[in-house]
């Protein structure tokens, strides 16, 4: 699976974010607006880029933001750790989305984390496994993520909503230190907003820390990437700061686009963060 954000998407989010013009990217990346603009159109950078200049203007760090067009990728996530896991990748119009389903190895409940655009894989992966359909947990309310709700709320009638979404009924809201218990599985939410002003975090606690915790965050945060968050862009990195990279670096991140990652590779790598 390749990185949701190429270096031109990046440029294009944080320059927007910042309020930068085109031509004053171009001035601080060492090239003329026209071939700028293309870096922005390809996300592929000439080798008198400046990406130092160019981080230091955006608030991006510069060595980090190089290694995109290079072909950095997250290692390769070990998913025998997580049995009891499954990432659902469903896509329409050209748009790629990632949801997530775990459950108890030995009650066979089972929560879903997002939607995606089709039910169809879902209902697969829960048949397959003789799996009931206890919770579902909506990181944020944009379109691509809860798609499919309709469908799963008609075959499973009694499952359990969870959402930061102003318009749910209040018994479906998350609120501050909830926790679910899924068999042996606990879990807890943590407000990211930013690319969402209804954004959440879910954190599935496993088998103590083996295998590690699993971070659900919707697009508070991709491998190499943050979602984009205009002009909430500095609450939407606090609060990855705050409530993803607090947690131990062997957390995996489930992003709501593109390939999974951890704590540490995001830490180590992603040029949002300074």
């Amino acid at each position: 699976m390749t990185l949701e954000d190429s270096l031109g998407d990046i440029l294009r989010k944080a320059r927007m974010s910042a309020n930068v013009t085109p031509e004053a990217a171009a001035s601080a990346a060492g090239l003329s607006a026209q071939d700028y603009a293309a870096v922005e159109e390809s996300g592929k950078a000439p080798a008198t880029f400046d990406f130092g200049a160019i981080g230091r203007l955006l608030s991006l760090h510069g060595a980090k933001l190089e290694r995109i067009p290079r072909g950095w990728l997250p290692k390769p996530v070990d998913m025998r750790a997580w049995r009891e896991f499954r990432m659902i990748t469903t896509a329409e119009d050209g748009t790629v989305v990632n949801a997530y389903l775990v459950w108890d190895e030995v009650t066979k409940e089972a929560a879903l984390f997002d939607t995606g655009f089709d039910a169809a894989p879902i209902f697969q992966h829960l048949d397959a496994n003789g799996l009931t359909l206890k919770h579902l947990f909506i990181t944020h309310s944009h379109v691509d993520h809860l798609a499919a709700l309709a469908p799963i709320r008609e075959r499973f009638p009694k499952v359990r909503l969870h959402s930061n979404m102003k318009s749910a009924p209040v018994d479906q809201r998350n609120r501050p230190n909830d926790f679910t218990m899924l068999g042996s599985l606990r879990i807890t939410n943590r407000d990211t907003p930013g690319h969402a002003e209804d954004g959440v975090t879910y954190v599935v606690g496993m088998w103590g820390d083996d295998p590690p915790h699993v971070a659900i965050v919707g697009d508070a945060i991709f491998s190499g990437s943050i979602g984009g968050a205009k002009q909430f862009l500095e609450l939407a990195r606090q609060k990855v700061r705050d409530q993803i990279f607090s947690l131990p670096g062997a957390t995996l991140i489930c992003p709501g686009h593109g390939p999974l990652t951890t704590v540490a590779e995001e830490l180590a790598n992603n040029p949002w963060f300074v």
